[in-house]
């Protein structure tokens, strides 16, 4: 997995990042001491499905906050539901903790928390749970093609 994310950075022409394993397995909070960032600078690629349509989505959501399923699914213009394990990983490519927030298999509409565009940084997921990668917001915004929306707590 880290391979195949090095390979989409080059293909986004973004500069392979650095690496910082987690201490531990899970994803965050709390962020890995190597990091050197708060717990909202994690980016978190929570994945949604619709239960209806059966489509997923991806919301980009900053650390510190919780994704309100009413609010996203406005943003959707659908119902929708947490997707589950195997969704994930089939949609994805990536497994729950390490879901990048690019280079899925099948493509994704993607909405970005606004707090994430008001750090000079943040990390997030590299292809595994324990591989996470720093970024400007706004490339990660621009290499998702995500739309700034409100769907948080």
């Amino acid at each position: 997995c880290v391979a195949f994310f090095f390979s989409l950075c080059a293909a986004c022409l973004l500069p392979p990042p650095p690496f910082f394993p987690p201490p531990s397995p899970f994803p965050s909070p709390p962020p890995p001491p190597a990091a050197g960032c708060t717990a909202a600078e994690i980016v978190k690629s929570v994945v949604l499905r619709s239960p209806e349509t059966g489509e997923h989505f991806l919301f980009l959501t900053a650390g510190s906050n919780r994704v309100d399923l009413g609010r996203a699914g406005a943003v959707a213009g659908q119902t929708v539901e947490m997707a589950d394990a195997e969704s994930i990983r089939r949609i994805t490519g990536f497994a729950i903790g390490g879901v990048s927030p690019f280079g899925h298999l099948t493509p994704l509409r993607v909405w970005i928390d606004p707090e994430i565009l008001g750090f000079a940084t943040v990390w997030a997921a590299a292809g595994t749970p324990h591989h996470i990668f720093e970024i400007e917001p706004e490339t990660l915004r621009a290499a998702t093609e995500a739309v700034p929306a409100a769907f948080t707590l």
